[in-house]
């Protein structure tokens, strides 16, 4: 029965060490920034990575540009390419009209509430994990606050 138990232990400990290796070939940075998790809105990019950007796009580090963005910002290539390509000809980085319905959506606490109030506590805590980051019991420790 204890050789199961160590069978066992040693089994979840491989898998563990494989999740971790594979995340790692994959990208994933233990300190990284969260990707931008709100659709349709940009991330704030400090006046200095701007100008860093502005730089590399006028010597012609195109590439390395669009990588700086995307390494701040934790957009996608095609929103980082975007960005990239507004800077180097020179223009200022794109917001939302001030009367935009991204600015009048619900803030997270909201949209948490208005979930709770439904009975849907599952469908809360997934939504504050997806735009988070947040691991399952910190997303629930959440939800349970609001």
């Amino acid at each position: 029965m204890e050789v199961l138990f160590l069978l066992l232990g040693g089994l979840v400990i491989v898998a563990v060490i494989f999740v971790i290796f594979v995340a790692v070939r994959a990208g994933a940075r233990p300190g990284g920034q969260l990707a931008w998790r709100t659709p349709g809105l940009l991330p704030p990019i400090p006046a200095h990575v701007q100008q860093e950007v502005r730089e590399l796009w006028a010597a012609g580090r195109k590439i390395e540009a669009i990588k700086l963005v995307r390494e701040r910002t934790g957009l996608g290539l095609k929103e980082a390419k975007m960005i990239t390509e507004t800077l180097g000809a020179g223009q200022a980085v794109p917001v939302p009209p001030a009367g935009s319905a991204h600015l009048a959506a619900p803030d997270l606490a909201t949209r948490v509430r208005e979930l709770k109030a439904a009975g849907r506590i599952e469908q809360a805590v997934f939504l504050v994990r997806g735009e988070t980051g947040m691991g399952q019991s910190e997303a629930e420790a959440f939800v349970n606050a609001t």
